[in-house]
């Protein structure tokens, strides 16, 4: 066994270039016949003066000899790796291939029994099983990626599921870690980072057709109810200055990294969840400025859609284009002061502690319902989040107070005013249910007393209260709330998105690179989602995280032995899954041994 390099030149341009390729001798009769055993390809890098030891490396692992030397970690790493993909090759070292049920002695050397190559495979399983069902691979072979590009594709993103990350990272995953390539037949240390980068180009290239692919599949699937349409916003951070990305803004980031640019993504759902269409806005774009050009397009495809969004895009200016386009809409009302009458009330939802109860007026004005809806932990909530404001504002003003009695703080009247100013306005929440006064020297210089008082003791709370607004008149009370409360669907995907599949931050930097890791992220989260789905008809109803934890220890392994007649036997397959895991396999109806088995003889040399 040796390796040989070879020049060729290509036809097109007579430009030359190596290739490397795995050979063997064998002698027939007087004859000596040369055999390719594994092309190496282009990118095989180890120095000439290594080859004779990679080869002779290769050749104890394949006949299972101890190595009395030391061996370097690239050659060992490079000599896994060849061997593997040669007892995979049913041309030179035939697989001996059985029936589940038939049955195969052989008498081994227990003490010669190693295992090597553990690779993990089940959340690489699942995964691979949600994008066959969604036929993702065959579309993007119908787009013009080739075999390898396709393979790529899944690569990243069933990566992105598995071991959220950049592409390098993926990438590093893929060739040491997972065992995905032989779910998928595929040899990912033939893949080059630079051949990632390119395929999740194509992936945004193509990010219309895949979008509505996708969702046509889910829909037959899952039979959604695509009348009901889920609109929201979010934003990721960016780790560096993002200076060659144009849509990198500085604005209010909901991970409160404020000292990074951003970037937003809007996303539209159906009722069940699944991500319709997206696009990418710049990181301080307003909310309500992107809603018509993200859903003007359902007009075309649905009839009287209905659209539900929460306050921060339900301007007036949006309800009257809602409006004039003839949607039905469901939204958060603005109305700063909300009315309440327990008295009207009924009981909606009863969940533990928390109670929630509603009833709805018609506003003649509008021609709209309003739905005043009332949560028992949601008051709870800003209660509590209202007395921590109260107490930090009173802690505050008081220190303010006690300084104009001590020398070296701050007691000029102007400047007293603009703090208290600062304090109002940093407390809002809190500062508008006080009463402030502040009095003067007769100069009017300084200020020599400070008192505040709370104002609003006795009065009716209102905590927990919100209003819904609605021009569907003939829905009754419980049908609209439990509509509305299908946007916590879209909250749950943007956690999804960002906690479990590595939405943020974002390490790339221009505007295509950075589309194109949301892009991937998204493609994702199809997956995540119909996993989740199948798994809830099943009464699993646990996270992604929780399920990707619980299936990152299935692993695939080789298993060497001597048999008795000097021959070595090699035994790839997937170790027995835990009981937890064979759970979700039985739920999802999958093959509880992903991969199959493979068994090699290589006779005695």
């Amino acid at each position: 066994m040796y390796i040989r390099q070879t020049t060729t030149r290509r036809k097109k341009d007579g430009s030359s270039y190596q290739s490397f390729r795995l050979v063997d001798s064998t002698r027939v009769g007087s004859n000596v016949k040369q055999r390719t055993l594994l092309n190496l390809g282009t990118d095989f890098s180890l120095p000439r003066d290594q080859w004779k030891a990679l080869t002779d490396r290769i050749e104890s692992i394949l006949h299972h000899q101890p190595s009395f030397f030391a061996v370097d970690e690239t050659i060992e790493a490079e000599a896994q790796r060849i061997a593997s993909n040669l007892l995979k090759r049913e041309k030179e070292y035939a697989p001996v291939e059985t029936e589940p049920s038939a049955v195969d002695y052989q008498s081994v050397d227990v003490d010669s029994v190693q295992s090597s190559e553990l690779r993990s495979v089940g959340v690489e399983h699942l995964a691979y099983d949600a994008l066959k069902s969604l036929e993702l691979d065959t579309k993007l072979s119908s787009l013009g990626l080739n075999a390898s590009e396709v393979s790529t594709a899944i690569g990243t993103i069933i990566g992105r599921m598995a071991a959220p990350g950049s592409e390098r990272s993926t990438h590093r995953w893929l060739q040491r870690e997972s065992g995905l390539g032989d779910l998928i037949q595929t040899d990912f240390n033939q893949c080059s980072l630079s051949r990632m980068y390119r395929v999740s180009d194509q992936l945004l290239k193509h990010r219309d057709a895949l979008e509505a692919h996708l969702f046509e599949k889910e829909r037959n699937l899952f039979n959604l109810n695509c009348t009901i349409t889920l609109y929201d916003l979010t934003n990721t951070f960016f780790e560096g200055t993002s200076l060659e990305n144009e849509l990198a803004a500085r604005g209010r980031s909901k991970e409160k990294r404020s000292d990074c640019p951003l970037v937003t993504l809007a996303l539209v759902l159906d009722s069940s969840g699944f991500p319709r269409s997206s696009k990418m806005f710049a990181g301080n774009a307003g909310e309500a400025a992107t809603l018509q050009e993200m859903v003007e397009e359902l007009a075309k495809g649905d009839a009287n859609p209905l659209i539900v969004m929460d306050a921060g895009i339900a301007t007036e200016a949006n309800i009257v284009w809602l409006r004039e386009k003839k949607f039905r809409y469901l939204v958060v009302s603005r109305k700063r002061y909300i009315e309440w009458d327990e008295e009207k009330a009924a009981l909606v939802r009863e969940d533990g502690s928390n109670e929630v109860r509603i009833y709805s007026k018609h506003n003649e004005e509008s021609d709209e319902t309003e739905l005043y809806c009332r949560s028992s932990s949601r008051a709870e909530k800003e209660k509590a989040i209202d007395k921590q404001f109260s107490e930090r504002f009173e802690e505050s003003m008081q220190t303010l107070a006690n300084g104009l009695s001590k020398p070296r703080c701050m007691r000029q009247y102007d400047k007293v005013m603009v703090k208290v100013g600062r304090l109002k306005q940093k407390y809002a929440r809190a500062a508008q249910h006080y009463s402030i006064e502040v009095d003067k020297d007769e100069q009017g210089i300084n200020a020599t007393a400070l008192r505040f008082t709370r104002t609003d003791h006795g009065t009716v709370e209102y905590a927990g209260v919100y209003c819904l607004r609605t021009n569907i008149n003939d829905w009754d009370d419980e049908q609209l709330w439990r509509t509305y409360i299908m946007l916590t669907d879209i909250e749950a995907a943007f956690r999804s998105m960002k906690s479990e599949l590595g939405m943020r931050p974002v390490y790339h930097r221009t505007t295509d690179r950075i589309d194109g890791h949301l892009w991937i992220t998204l493609l994702a989260y199809h997956l995540v989602h119909s996993i989740r789905l199948r798994l809830k008809d099943q009464n699993i109803h646990d996270s992604w995280e929780t399920l990707r934890r619980s299936m990152r220890g299935h692993m695939r392994v080789t298993t060497t032995m001597r048999t008795k007649q000097g021959d070595t036997l090699h035994i790839r397959k997937a170790a027995r899954p835990e009981a937890w895991q064979q759970t979700i396999y039985k739920a999802l109806g999958l093959n509880q041994n992903p991969g199959g088995t493979m068994k090699t003889i290589m006779p005695d040399p």
